[in-house]
């Protein structure tokens, strides 16, 4: 028998993105952004609520990256999380994250981890507070590959447990999609 919840944000696996951005002056940011997905075949779609410095700067240079969380950075990814660049400028070095500018957008990426969606912004919702926008490229650490493809198991990301307010490492394989169906024709 399943127990009923009612009308919750509670899904698994969550992602645990890092967005970056600048601001029109050329300053960085970084904020922690668990609400959002693959959007479309070359898209991704986050909630970011309106109030953030991300949304102004994103609305303003029309760029961002994301960067996914992972177990060796924890700290420093919920950090940028639970602090906002409105009210403490200095974040950044505050987390010991470090950054380059991308190659492909007008945004920063984040040294530290090893996974990174360079995007440009299609569109920002005021009131959905839905962004959308165009993954211009992925980019992977090489410690993170195995025979060129990224392999999870070697940059350990996390998810978001929205029900209990943890950060969960993802685990081990568990079948081969596409592939494990197979057995029921």
């Amino acid at each position: 028998m399943k127990k009923d919840f009612g009308k919750q944000t509670w899904l698994y696996p969550m992602p645990v993105f890092i967005i970056g951005t600048y601001d029109k002056d050329g300053n960085a940011d970084l904020m922690n952004a668990a609400w959002g997905g693959i959007f479309n075949s070359n898209q991704i779609c986050i909630c970011v609520d309106k109030s953030h410095k991300t949304t102004k700067n994103v609305k303003e240079t029309k760029a961002f990256t994301v960067s996914i969380a992972d177990v060796e950075n924890l700290t420093a990814c919920d950090y940028v999380g639970i602090v906002s660049a409105n009210d403490t400028p200095d974040k950044i070095a505050k987390s010991g994250f470090h950054l380059t500018k991308s190659k492909f957008v007008n945004a920063p990426v984040v040294d530290e981890l090893k996974m990174v969606l360079e995007c440009e912004m299609v569109s920002y919702n005021e009131e959905t507070e839905q962004l959308i926008g165009n993954i211009i490229n992925v980019a992977a650490d090489d410690s993170v590959l195995t025979d060129g493809k990224i392999d999870p198991s070697k940059f350990n990301p996390i998810t978001y447990d929205s029900v209990n307010h943890n950060y969960i490492a993802l685990g081990s394989v568990a079948g081969k999609a596409f592939d494990a169906g197979k057995a029921l024709k």
